[in-house]
């Protein structure tokens, strides 16, 4: 997964990034594939945090990702900090990269994760390497942010269909 996410990144480092002035040239390859090994290591956190339901239902919420979003936010803090002190820049230029580049990148997963086209990212995958659990029980998981009643909210049998194709092994 961290390979997929270093392309994504790499994929949107432009003016975050790339055309960065306080991140000298020489180090943009470092600094993508630092902002990839946060957003891992900050996905792992919020796992090991016990926040799997809502790490689950922001890859099913469809809503478009800002700073606003929690999980996103303590990624782009998380981010910034590490940028500023592992390369020497100001942690207002820090925040200011992980702030336009991150909501981009998380947008970006979560498009391709529900894209049936493309299969670089998978939610199972995902939840399972992020939770360090393989045998997580991710259709339950999505049930349960959506509600799992198929009567009173469709979108609960989407979870409670995905708890057949992804449920216990």
């Amino acid at each position: 997964m961290l390979d997929q996410l270093v392309k994504l990144v790499e994929q949107n480092a432009g003016s975050a990034i790339i055309n960065n002035k306080a991140i000298p040239n020489e180090q943009n390859s470092a600094a993508i594939q630092t902002v990839a090994q946060q957003i891992f290591s900050g996905l792992q956190s919020q796992a090991q945090q016990g926040n799997l339901q809502q790490l689950a239902g922001m890859f099913q919420g469809g809503k478009s990702l800002s700073s606003n979003n929690p999980i996103v936010n303590q990624l782009i803090s998380s981010v910034a900090g590490t940028v500023a002190s592992k390369f020497g820049i100001s942690q207002q230029a820090a925040t200011s990269m992980a702030t336009s580049l991150l909501p981009v990148v998380m947008n970006q997963l979560v498009k391709k994760t529900n894209d049936p086209k493309d299969n670089s990212f998978d939610l199972g995958n995902i939840m399972k390497t992020v939770s360090g659990n393989n045998s997580l029980d991710v259709g339950s998981l999505i049930g349960q942010v959506t509600g799992g009643n198929a009567k009173s909210n469709p979108l609960g049998a989407l979870g409670g269909l995905a708890g057949k194709l992804f449920g216990k092994k």
